[in-house]
């Protein structure tokens, strides 16, 4: 059974007409609930221990006691509430959990996820905690004891904005391998340095993406071999995104998702999957991008 971790009950009190997409968390709950190979569990809550495996310790209290400024909430794009901070830990939760499922069972998911904006000690682009960088650092704290070297992590981040967050946080740590595919032109306008960033032109089709993907891939492996990849299956590339830009069909999105999955596969190296963007035109469009990355997933449990 593939483990699914859901946040999608912890919602966020968002003013009419803001343009984050709350409601896609249920409704892929209510499309991946009828799957029968999968199994749902509520998202565990992180802990402040965990956040500050990442994040500086005056930027966590200003998220947990509502100490944020108005600039500051403007350039998160999200009010300050407690349920705020609530969703936001139980997303990071969500993450931590996945990959140390993943770790046991080959492959699990956070249907939620993919906070990729924040930096150590700000929060951006819809993005309070960054769930990534602490579910990697979380799975070496866990796993140091049982190994003679540090676990190697890579995340491959294939939403459609680059993960600025997660590359500036990351950038002297040898350890975790930061692999951002995304558009050129898109958010965030200034890029930090990943370790491989692959920056995409506007209206990339299926084919050149897939083979930017496949290059990528092998140069990544030339330097570096993981023991665990923290996947970031952003919906955002669609080419009916309302800010992604590219112009990937499903198709295309599927194939991305079995070229990552069968890369991880045929190394045996786990892999946990978050969801990261999705700005469909409707709503149903993103959400069936997402089940279909659910349902490629199914397919390669170990």
């Amino acid at each position: 059974m593939l483990q699914l971790f859901y946040t999608d009950h912890f919602v966020l009190p968002l003013p009419e007409g803001h343009r984050f997409p709350m409601s896609k968390y249920q409704l892929l709950r209510n499309e991946v609930s009828t799957y029968i190979d999968v199994e749902l569990q509520e998202a565990p809550l992180a802990t402040v221990e965990d956040l500050l495996l990442v994040h500086d310790a005056h930027y966590v209290h200003q998220v947990l006691n509502g100490e944020l400024s108005p600039s500051e909430q403007r350039e998160i794009g999200l009010p300050w509430s407690e349920l705020m901070v609530i969703r936001s830990r139980r997303s990071a939760g969500a993450t931590i959990a996945a990959t140390m499922t993943a770790w046991r069972l080959g492959v699990a998911v956070n249907l939620a996820g993919g906070t990729h904006h924040s930096y150590a000690n700000k929060g951006s682009g819809f993005c309070v905690f960054n769930d990534a960088a602490i579910a990697a650092k979380k799975i070496q704290e866990q796993m140091n004891p049982h190994f003679s070297r540090q676990l190697q992590v890579a995340i491959i981040d294939l939403d459609v904005h680059q993960g600025n967050g997660t590359a500036a946080i990351m950038q002297d740590d040898p350890s975790v391998f930061t692999f951002s595919m995304h558009g050129e032109k898109n958010f965030p306008f200034r890029k930090e340095l990943s370790n491989l960033d692959i920056a995409l032109m506007d209206g990339c089709k299926d084919a050149e993406y897939l083979q930017a993907l496949e290059d990528g891939l092998t140069q990544m492996e030339s330097v570096f071999s993981p023991d665990l990849v923290i996947f970031l299956a952003g919906a955002d590339p669609y080419e009916a995104d309302r800010l992604g830009r590219l112009s990937l069909s499903r198709e295309g999105l599927r194939l991305r998702d079995e070229k990552v999955l069968q890369w991880c596969f045929a190394r045996r190296v786990p892999v946990s999957i978050v969801m990261a963007g999705g700005y469909g035109k409707t709503i149903e469009d993103t959400v069936a991008i997402h089940a279909q990355t659910i349902r490629t997933a199914i397919a390669y449990q170990w």
